[in-house]
């Protein structure tokens, strides 16, 4: 597509104003107002973006619908800051639509409270979205607002490789590399309403100084080297302060061994788990008659449990890979309850009375092309302090493993410091 015919449907298209306290006015167009109105995207409303992370950061109740929105305006400034540069000359009116409605239903899938069923037997997100999108009413919503559903189902889902043209492939690239709008838009969006300043993005700077570097790769400017840096290093700040604070991790922790019980025991069915909100998940379980769901009724009354023991992790010793598999993790909670109970019986612990908590693996994606006048070069090898190396010492860091119990005491601390430390 010309450069300005592009140009020209991203300056047109876009009149209706949503406000927004990260971007100040996102504009959308009529078609895309219709889609977020509809019932799959106005559920996102009903979902909070970082789950129990108000209980620490009182201000954390805003949404994946803002969120959504926000990732939306991010990837038409840069789509529209690629396309100033001649960038997209290879992209359609179509294949941009595509990668809007994408962009804006990117977490359509997404399940509540946060990233508590992560690790479950679950479809992923992504596939959950994508089927949404390729399902009424959103297909014809889509399909409204000049997009192909098929190709934005496969920007989301790279399980869906058929259907993989070079737009897909391209747009698919931008959705999830390092400088992607979810990340640009999270980042800074969590920092503002936790109250604080880590992840805030120069992102008008970055957009200054995109480029398309080689294999259709979003690269940047030697110039902006130092707003890469600045989003690895912010990444690192919100996950240490916020995305894995031990505040964040008790409550995640215990939804999850709830859930993860409820499913084995057959309780609950995958399928009840997918298209709820945080309203709706909770209702599910509440109130039911299966003794792990009084871990939720615990976090839904603010009582998470609390915190015996934080080291970090240590993938080398076999005490720590122990807790790696779910069931293996169950029945070593158990165990270190009853050893608990044996030590000292005023201390006693029931099975579900303690909980250890080991977040997902993490990746700093850094790889992107690095442009100047003498070609393009990864992000590593260039004049940077991040070298692998050293983004490998950040996901070392991070990833902590910890005990919470209901009831400390000295001998559930004796007993978690000999399984562990």
């Amino acid at each position: 597509m010309l450069q300005g015919e592009l140009l020209g449907y991203l300056g047109a298209e876009f009149t209706e104003p949503v406000r927004d306290p990260v971007w100040g006015s996102v504009f959308l167009s009529p078609a895309l107002e219709c889609l977020a109105a509809s019932p799959p995207f106005a559920k996102l409303a009903g979902i909070r973006q970082l789950g129990p992370a108000h209980l620490v950061y009182p201000g954390a109740t805003h949404t994946r619908y803002a969120h959504s929105l926000g990732v939306f305006h991010v990837a038409k400034r840069v789509s529209t800051a690629l396309a100033a540069r001649g960038g997209l000359d290879f992209v359609g009116r179509e294949g941009l639509a595509s990668f809007f409605v994408a962009a804006l239903c990117h977490d359509l899938g997404h399940f509540p409270f946060a990233h508590s069923l992560k690790e479950l037997p679950l479809a992923g997100h992504e596939r959950l979205g994508a089927a949404l999108l390729r399902a009424e009413p959103l297909r014809s919503l889509a399909g409204d607002a000049g997009a192909d559903p098929d190709a934005a189902a496969a920007m989301l889902d790279p399980e869906l490789s058929d259907l993989g043209s070079r737009e897909v492939r391209f747009f698919r690239g931008v959705l999830s590399g390092v400088l992607d709008p979810d990340k640009l838009d999270y980042l800074t969006r969590d920092a503002y309403h936790c109250g604080v300043p880590y992840g805030t993005q120069d992102a008008d700077y970055i957009l200054q100084r995109l480029v398309l570097g080689p294999e259709d790769r979003v690269g940047i400017e030697e110039r902006g080297l130092m707003s890469v840096e600045g989003l690895l290093f912010a990444k690192y700040l919100m996950y240490r302060s916020v995305y894995w604070h031990k505040g964040v991790r008790a409550p995640t922790a215990m939804v999850k061994k709830a859930v993860f019980l409820a499913l084995r025991d057959g309780l609950l069915k995958a399928e009840e788990l997918y298209g709820l909100d945080d309203s709706g998940f909770f209702s599910l379980v509440l109130g039911r008659d299966y003794a792990p769901f009084a871990l939720m009724e615990e976090v839904v009354r603010r009582r998470p449990y609390t915190l015996l023991i934080d080291l970090p992790f240590d993938p080398g010793d076999p005490r720590h890979r122990a807790v790696l598999d779910l069931a293996s993790r169950c029945a070593l909670e158990e165990e270190l309850a009853r050893r608990i109970s044996d030590r000292e019986p005023s201390a006693a612990l029931g099975p579900l009375e303690l909980v250890i908590d080991l977040p997902e693996p993490i990746s700093f994606e850094s790889d992107l092309p690095v442009v100047d006048a003498e070609g393009a070069r990864p992000f590593s090898h260039s004049a940077t302090v991040f070298s692998p190396a050293v983004v490998e010492g950040f996901t070392r860091a991070l990833r902590r493993l910890r005990v919470f119990v209901k009831r400390p005491s000295d001998a559930a601390l004796t007993v978690a410091r000999e399984a562990f430390a």
